[in-house]
């Protein structure tokens, strides 16, 4: 009897070490998966097979479906396996991947998104692509199995017409991955531009901007309240206002345990993707944070307090420091937001006759729910005002209020008994970067010294454990703990940072001086921003790449295509957040350079930007920070007085205000950086006054405040340069 054949390496799933969630996930499969790399490229090319690349995320739902109905298949895997050489890619992972093959396929199908389906040369120029396909022809979409076998047959009969796409889609990525156009001019005006084009879009029956499917657009969001505070706009505060409204009346936010959803499928924000994203969660707790210092609404404070609180028991390692990447919208393949939505029926096995009226009322709770594969299955959202909610149930305000909280305690009890959708805990260093920045604005808006406490210790560990001390950076921190008793603990490649990596670190060590007054976070800002300009800074045409330009290297499939990142989507675009971040640190050091490599970064942009409106709100939160002199309130002391003048700075929101209280004794050469030292080190402070406050505009202090009233005078003078 025969010997069984083992495996040979290039017949194995070669997921299997991978660090990535995403990858192992698809580790089973019985596609030979390649792990993005130089191994499967050669592979490629000593074959002469073209790649079949897929780019997904752990928190995808239709990344599952295509795993289940396709990668799972063996008949669809040995078509694959026969014919091309496979690579899965993490976006998560490898955003520097994902957008230029995003980039592709949108010059290919018009759409891009998730999972991303491309084929590509041997050398990795894409010739095909698309999203989703269906296992078989659905959807109006053609079957996987049909593509596979037709894009097979194009790389072997007509191999010039294959090379002559991929040649014209990759000077496509080119062309509108390298933004530049210096026809404008960098001033208000074109801010009020981009705000009016964001306006234009805006909804004003349901808030947020466009139709379905619609996504939150936090820094357009912050645009519109910086032009609402400073140019007292009242169309950008009510579109701020608005959308903050409607979005925490409706699904896209969880009721019960707190925290955003990614988006909504329809314009009223009822039904949503059910991922939750740690970078929309921040973002939106500073929108949040932001809406209650400009109009003191107690609703935006307690939507602020919940987001940090599912932060907080969900997404945070409490004990070393970390924030972890995601919350998956599904527990299994089967579900579709099942852990997230309650039919009546199960409504009413948790709660007594009283609860259900008001919770049914007042959060729509009814026999036709919301979800089109479970009809009975409702999204919690407030359809009705309280007032009509209270009414309608038969209830005071009182007592509505009173029994929707009993029902919210005891459906998260229930909810949590349910198998819990799968958290990635990756640690990313942007996001983890972008939540020390959201949880220091918390710690000052709110008074809250926990998040204070937790974000230094995470910005400690990012420090620590992502970042070499001179010169370079790593885009993951760590990564989620996998290790089973079965197996040993893997070596991760370590990735390197991306411009967002440094940016928002950047950001967040400025941020943590601010918080601190520990000039270890100055020094790490300092050198990091050397670091940013020396790699990733064009000082011939100007503007940041999204990666290092390494000499030598011969970068892997579309990374050689040249990228300035210049659109939010989502997160803020690479180019404004940088020179947003040199514009601050020049603020503290003094450095010229800083501003001129912020300028030129903006300047770059003028002609193109004004069309980009929903997608260039970072954008002008950089120019207004470039244009409006830098607003610096510094608060001498401790105790109850500090404390309120503190408060008073933090009052309204102001992109270019930053607020900071030292004690007396850094107040010396060396204490504090040395731009704020050559202002302040030479103004005494008053007489017999053990707190006062200094108001620094630009390069310029007023006298010493030592109460509140004068302190916020002095602040409500018009921030705008005159002519």
């Amino acid at each position: 009897m025969p010997e069984p054949q083992t495996q040979t390496l290039a017949d194995q799933n070669l997921l299997a070490h991978a660090s990535s969630s995403y990858l192992r996930s698809a580790r089973h499969q019985p596609v030979r998966w390649h792990p993005w790399g130089d191994e499967a490229f050669a592979r490629a090319k000593a074959e002469d097979k073209p790649i079949l690349l897929d780019i997904g995320a752990v928190w995808c739902h239709w990344c599952h479906v295509m795993d289940r109905e396709s990668y799972e298949d063996p008949v669809v895997a040995r078509l694959i396996n026969e014919n091309y050489i496979a690579v899965k890619v993490d976006r998560d992972e490898r955003p520097d991947v994902d957008a230029r093959y995003q980039a592709a396929v949108s010059a290919i199908s018009g759409q891009g998104g998730w999972p991303l389906t491309a084929f590509l040369t041997p050398d990795g120029r894409p010739y095909f692509g698309g999203t989703y396909f269906p296992r078989e022809d659905r959807y109006g979409r053609p079957g996987f199995s049909r593509v596979l076998e037709t894009m097979a047959q194009v790389w072997k009969d007509r191999r010039d017409e294959a090379n002559e796409s991929a040649t014209s889609v990759m000077a496509a990525i080119e062309h509108n991955e390298s933004f530049s156009s210096r026809d404008g001019e960098l001033s208000l005006a074109l801010v009020d531009k981009i705000a009016g084009s964001i306006l234009s879009q805006f909804d004003p029956r349901n808030g947020g901007f466009g139709a379905q499917p619609k996504f939150p657009h936090p820094a357009a969001l912050d645009l519109l309240l910086e032009i609402a505070m400073n140019r007292d706009n009242e169309p950008a505060r009510d579109a701020f206002i608005l959308t903050l409204e409607k979005m925490t009346r409706g699904g896209v936010y969880d009721h019960l345990a707190g925290g955003f959803h990614r988006y909504s499928v329809d314009e009223r924000w009822v039904v949503p993707h059910f991922e939750k994203m740690l970078y929309d969660n921040t973002e939106l707790l500073r929108n949040y944070l932001h809406g209650f210092q400009s109009f003191v609404r107690e609703d935006f404070q307690r939507i602020a307090r919940e987001i940090l609180n599912w932060l907080n028991t969900t997404m945070t390692d409490r004990d070393r420091g970390g924030f972890y990447a995601s919350q998956d919208a599904d527990s299994n393949l089967d579900d579709d937001g099942d852990y997230f939505t309650w039919t009546l029926d199960e409504a009413k096995d948790v709660l007594d006759p009283e609860e259900l009226t008001a919770a049914a009322t007042y959060y729509d709770i009814g026999e036709l729910g919301d979800m089109h594969h479970n009809p009975a299955k409702n999204v919690l959202h407030v359809k009705l005002e309280p007032e009509e909610a209270a009414a309608q149930a038969g209830f005071s305000m009182d007592d509505l209020r009173e029994l929707v909280g009993s029902a919210r305690k005891k459906l998260l009890a229930a909810r949590s008994q349910r198998k819990t959708p799968f958290i990635d805990r990756t640690l990313y260093t942007g996001w983890n970067a972008m939540a020390v920045t959201a949880y220091l604005e918390a710690a000052r808006v709110l008074r809250d010294d926990v998040a204070r406490s937790f974000a230094l210790l995470t910005l400690r560990r990012l420090l620590a454990d992502a970042w070499s001390g001179e010169d370079l950076l790593y885009h993951v921190i760590a990564y989620a703990d996998q290790a089973g008793p079965d197996q040993e603990p893997r070596a991760h490649q370590r990735i390197h940072g991306t411009l967002d990596d440094y940016a928002f670190t950047i950001h967040a060590c400025i941020d943590a001086w601010f918080a601190s007054g520990r000039m270890e976070f100055y020094n790490a800002a300092d050198k990091l921003a050397e670091a940013m300009i020396t790699k990733f800074y064009d000082r011939s045409a100007g503007a940041f790449f999204d990666t290092a330009r390494t000499r030598g290297a011969v970068p892997l499939g579309a990374l050689s295509a040249h990228r300035k990142p210049l659109q939010d989507s989502p997160t803020p675009a690479g180019n404004p957040t940088a020179a947003a971040a040199l514009l601050r640190l020049e603020a503290l050091s003094g450095r010229k350079e800083h501003r001129q490599i912020a300028e030129d970064t903006l300047a770059s942009f003028t002609g193109i930007v004004g069309h980009f409106g929903l997608y260039a709100g970072s954008y002008g939160l950089a120019v207004e920070r470039l244009l409006l002199d830098p607003i610096q309130v510094i608060v001498v002391g401790s105790g109850p007085e500090a404390a309120r003048l503190e408060a008073t700075a933090v009052a309204r929101f102001g992109v270019n205000k930053t607020v900071m209280r030292i004690a007396p004794f850094r107040l010396l050469p060396g204490g504090i950086p040395p731009a704020l030292a050559q202002m302040l080190l030479g103004i005494p402070g008053p007489k017999e006054a053990e707190v006062w406050a200094l108001v620094c505009r630009g390069r310029t202090c007023l006298p010493p405040i030592t109460d509140a009233e004068h302190l916020l005078a002095a602040l409500e003078e018009d921030p705008r340069p005159t002519a």
